[in-house]
């Protein structure tokens, strides 16, 4: 399952994709600006952003080149009603990993989407997490905290997963309910906050920062 940013201003557009890719096992976040699109973007919270060109603030283009200039390196799928060469060119060579055209088919958007998944996806193989001396065995299912080893509950593994696979990210609690408790909306409750507190007193609270109004970041306060 992928975070996936969806910036568009047409309700109906906006709508069909996110149930779609829902559908398909992935949790889409919306926003019908530039200007929140862009704020959303810059957490680092998603895995691929899906950005329209006619955006009724900051077009798309500006959107990417911001995203770009800040450092960003999420994948981009343009998805847009302008069709020209010259519009295409100014897409990709901005930054974008792949341009679409409106209107499309779903099943083709979706293919896309996969595409640009699987080439960030970490490799197979990969059975350790780790950010400074903060270390994850995937394998063992272990945790490690400068060398020494921590018990983690089996929901405090995940959360440390989710976050060790994002450092220095900003990840809000709606994004860690799907990714952790499997919820696509807010229940209402803070059992977030409460295995973050949990989490905190085993790999110290220095490296699980509270960014207001957004979320959490991991950090490594060395």
């Amino acid at each position: 399952m992928a975070n996936i940013l969806v910036i568009e201003d047409e309700p109906g557009i906006s709508a069909f994709v996110a149930k779609g890719l829902r559908s398909s096992g992935h949790q889409p976040t919306t926003v019908s600006t530039g200007a929140e699109g862009l704020g959303h973007a810059l957490t680092g919270g998603y895995d691929l952003v899906v950005l329209d060109i006619g955006l009724p603030d900051i077009d798309g283009f500006e959107v990417l080149r911001r995203m770009r200039s800040a450092g960003s390196r999420t994948p981009v799928i343009i998805l847009t009603a302008r069709a020209s060469v010259d519009d295409t060119v100014a897409g990709l060579e901005g930054g974008a990993d792949d341009y679409m055209a409106k209107p499309f088919r779903f099943e083709e958007l979706l293919a896309r989407v996969r595409l640009r998944l699987r080439s960030t996806a970490p490799a197979e193989d990969t059975v350790t997490l780790s950010h400074g001396d903060l270390g994850l065995d995937l394998r063992t299912r272990q945790a490690s905290v400068g060398g020494r080893s921590v018990e983690l509950s089996a929901r405090e593994f995940a959360l440390l997963e989710t976050f060790l696979a994002h450092p220095e990210q900003v990840l809000s609690r709606e994004q860690l309910l799907s990714r952790v408790w499997g919820y696509d909306f807010d229940p209402g409750s803070n059992v977030v906050d409460v295995y973050v507190r949990y989490l905190r007193r085993k790999i110290g609270a220095d490296r699980l920062l509270t960014v207001r109004g957004m979320g959490y970041r991991l950090t490594d306060p060395s």
